[in-house]
């Protein structure tokens, strides 16, 4: 299994909820990331996508970077959030926006 690197968001809040911590780092990105059936650019892609359509921005931040990371280029991202603004919802897609003016911005 692949080390997961540290995240900010889950060590604030790893001694509230250990186990879950866990379940992420060994189970959700230590093995689900990790199988050979999707790249990590493709399950960038799906995740960004979920998270854009069922409004949860606090996490989309960290995955728009880990996007990135992973290969996903920004007119990519800016493609997908004007496709879901269609299937996901017009407020979704804008507050999508900002925080991905906000990632590019911090991600030269």
């Amino acid at each position: 299994m692949a080390k997961t690197p540290s995240s900010t968001a889950r060590d604030r809040v790893r001694d509230t909820v250990p186990k879950l911590i866990e379940l992420t780092d060994n189970v959700l990105f230590g093995d689900v990331w990790e199988r050979p059936g999707l790249s990590k650019r493709d399950r960038s892609l799906i995740v960004c996508a979920t998270l854009i359509a069922t409004y949860r921005p606090e996490q989309l931040r960290g995955h728009l970077e880990r996007a990135l990371i992973n290969g996903v280029t920004k007119d990519e991202i800016s493609e997908m959030i004007t496709h879901l603004a269609f299937y996901g919802g017009w407020p979704a897609a804008m507050s999508a926006a900002n925080i991905a003016r906000e990632v590019f911005e911090q991600n030269p």
